[in-house]
């Protein structure tokens, strides 16, 4: 498969946390870093996504907006 996206992080899911329509998907990158996702609970059940199983964060946007207080 091939993406456009540039920010493809390589890592192991360490978490799930299934809701009734959504899963939050918690993957753990090499560096201890932790990336949370929100997608359905279709979408994960066709992944097969279980504890442990390497998946990747694929992350594209067109602007990342920061703010402060």
């Amino acid at each position: 498969m091939k993406l456009s996206a540039r920010n493809q992080l390589k890592g192991t899911v360490c978490e799930i946390n299934s809701g009734s329509v959504n899963d939050v998907v918690k993957i753990k990158l090499a560096s201890g870093d932790v990336i949370s996702a929100t997608i359905t609970k279709q979408s994960a059940e066709e992944l097969g996504l279980e504890l442990g199983k390497e998946a990747y964060a694929v992350i594209k946007a067109s602007s990342v907006i920061v703010a402060v207080d």
